[in-house]
């Protein structure tokens, strides 16, 4: 019976998240068949865990334990190594909903070479800066629910989106007059 309740539990409140623990754990990994792994140990303690998400935000706290999963397996596997994303299906979405209208091939090519650029500069930020940039424009989440998350202060949520902002748009800059303009 308990293990009926116990299914039943995360069945109802883990899986609607799993696209976005996924997600996540691709931005944190930089490799989808990493991100699997991730996500397959987090939905592991998420279901030996799950009478402790009472009442709690179940997609905050799936992502908490995906965000844990993740930095236990970066530090197993990859402990100096540079992490650099390959998920770009969220912006690449988001940038075709803002059109109305049929784009050229040429506007689809530069759109792509945009978005390279923009997950190749996510993918060179410190990991503090790109988990909260991630967490708030790609996740949309909160401050208070990337707080709760990352566990730090609402502040340092702030800050280090600022600051992560910065460094991005500094990288753009860069790449930008380095090839003699913009896409």
């Amino acid at each position: 019976m308990a293990d009926e309740r116990q299914q039943r539990q995360f069945h109802e409140m883990i899986m609607p998240h799993l696209g976005a623990a996924l997600s996540r754990a691709r931005w944190l990994t930089g490799d989808a068949a990493d991100a699997e792994d991730v996500v397959q140990d987090a939905c592991l303690r998420a279901y030996n865990a799950i009478h402790q998400c009472a009442g709690e935000n179940p997609r905050g706290w799936l992502l908490a334990i995906v965000r844990n999963s993740a930095f236990s397996w970066i530090a197993r596997n990859r402990p100096k190594m540079m992490i650099v994303t390959e998920d770009i299906e969220t912006l690449e979405h988001s940038n075709s909903i803002a059109l109305e209208r049929e784009p050229t091939p040429e506007a689809v090519l530069i759109a792509k070479a945009d978005a390279a650029m923009l997950r190749e500069a996510i993918g060179r930020l410190p990991i503090a800066y790109r988990e909260v940039l991630v967490l708030r424009e790609f996740q949309e989440l909160s401050y208070r629910e990337i707080a709760d998350i990352a566990r730090v202060p609402i502040g340092t949520v702030m800050s280090r989106l600022a600051r992560g902002r910065a460094l991005l748009i500094a990288d753009i800059d860069r790449g930008q007059r380095a090839t003699g303009g913009s896409s």
